[in-house]
């Protein structure tokens, strides 16, 4: 009988109301298949062969079971030779191959140069060729020998530190980054006082000693030469007083200099900044004592002259030490301003006019009894080729290491935001000191001033 509402009936026999639902779509699901091989022929490669609009083989269709004289690819790249798979024919041989197939399901051989017809079938797997690709790898570049499994043969054995060192000192010498400073670049009172006046004194001198000896011939007065030793004798002391405490008073010159801030210093001005030092891109390190991060080193080789000695130098006298070998190096570098806080670099590298006033520290005292008690001394002497049969030597060190307060003079110079310290144009005169009968001294470039910082700790940076 019918009903005005629908209803049917399930697969179990039971009636329900409603109306049967609609069998929904299936949703289509991935599945994924075993690639053929290809062995390196893009046109048994299926779809991809399509996408480049490539003919695909319609011979090797994809199969849902083994095919027959078709590769499996059973192997890993863990195979010995060059066997990447098993190839079974109809008569049950297994072929190794690595490489494109041909129509007979055979390996096609490819030779990347010239073969002789003899080792051209069973000569056995060949090495492979690795071609230059460009890839940037990690790790160190070896160009030396490899063991069986290829990795860099390690080699044991003494290092040669004379070549290292010979080398880090050439590189010192051609670094332009690198001042390399001389004993020219030293106080002397020779230098300080101008040639002009020099010159002029030693005439007028000249003169007065003629004129006094013509009126003590002529007229038998010794007046006049009286008066022209006496001032000559008063000059010459004042030359000698000069020559040894010239240096001293030039030091005391720097002390006495008020420091300037570098937050209100003004670009051109000519000014003293104490702080401390940091190193720069390159630092440096002492010959001898092996001091690390240093921004200034020098080490100095003297020698005692004796009777019959020969002198170090041209300007050696005898009974006196004399300079006979001399290493210093500057480098650029930053000093923080104790009363600002700011940080400027100092432009002393690259070859700049720098004059140091570091005091050094006695390093080696050598004579001929405990000449053979310092090895390091003598295998200092042999890198640098001086002799070692002299009598009394000494050598004496200073730096400026990362850490150390010093006093830096040269002109400010703003670049932007970077503040620097660069050599003046013209030297700095320090003047007359009456009280203490100095003569004018004149400073040239950047003025570094430093004490003895061997037995001085230095602020950690």
């Amino acid at each position: 009988m019918g009903s005005r509402f629908p209803s049917h009936q399930l697969s179990n026999g039971l009636y329900v109301s409603g109306r049967p639902e609609q069998p929904k779509e299936k949703t289509p699901s991935m599945s994924s298949t075993a690639m053929p091989y290809t062995g390196g022929d893009i046109k048994r490669s299926g779809e991809l062969g399509k996408m480049f609009d490539i003919p695909v083989d319609s011979s090797r269709s994809r199969k849902s079971g083994p095919v027959a004289n078709a590769p499996l690819r059973t192997g890993s790249f863990g195979v010995s030779g060059s066997a990447s798979g098993m190839v079974t024919g109809g008569s049950g041989r297994q072929k190794s191959h690595s490489g494109p197939l041909n129509r007979q399901g055979e390996a096609v051989k490819k030779s990347s140069g010239p073969q002789s017809g003899g080792s051209r079938q069973n000569s056995g797997p060949l090495p492979p060729v690795l071609l230059t690709t460009g890839l940037i790898t990690s790790g160190p570049v070896t160009s030396g020998p490899l063991n069986s499994s290829g990795a860099p043969r390690k080699v044991s054995g003494p290092l040669d530190t004379t070549g290292s060192i010979k080398q880090q000192s050439s590189s010192l010498a051609n670094n332009q980054m690198v001042t390399k400073l001389s004993k020219d670049d030293d106080y002397s009172f020779k230098k300080s006082l101008p040639k002009p006046i020099l010159w002029s004194v030693i005439l007028l001198f000249l003169m007065g000693f003629i004129a006094g000896g013509f009126i003590l011939g002529a007229v038998h007065n010794a007046i006049l030469v009286v008066v022209v030793v006496v001032i000559f004798a008063a000059v010459t002391a004042i030359f000698l007083w000069n020559h040894f405490l010239g240096r001293r008073a030039i030091i005391g010159f720097i002390a006495q200099y008020p420091d300037a801030e570098l937050r209100t210093a003004k670009n051109g001005q000519y000014v003293k900044v104490s702080g401390v030092v940091t190193c720069g891109n390159v630092p440096l390190e002492t010959s001898f004592q092996k001091v690390p991060r240093c921004v200034y080193t020098s080490t100095s080789l003297y020698e005692y002259r004796g009777w019959d000695s020969k002198a170090s130098n041209s300007q050696h006298r005898r009974f006196t030490w004399g300079l006979k070998s001399v290493e210093r190096h500057v480098v650029n570098f930053y000093i923080s301003d104790f009363q600002s806080g700011l940080r400027a670099l100092v432009k002393t590298g690259y070859g700049a006019r720098v004059t140091p006033y570091v005091d050094e520290s006695v390093v080696v005292d050598i004579n001929e009894s405990n000449k053979d008690m310092s090895p390091e001394f003598l295998r200092w002497l042999r890198e640098r080729n001086l002799s070692t049969d002299d009598g009394l030597m000494r050598l004496k060190e200073g730096y400026i290491k990362e850490g150390s307060t010093v006093s830096v003079m040269g002109v400010v110079q703003r670049n932007e935001n970077v503040l620097m310290i660069v050599p003046p144009a013209e030297p700095l005169s320090t003047g007359c000191q009456w009280a203490r009968c100095i003569l004018p001294g004149s400073l040239e470039g950047i003025i570094l001033r430093c004490e003895d910082t061997s037995n001085i700790d230095v602020i950690p940076v």
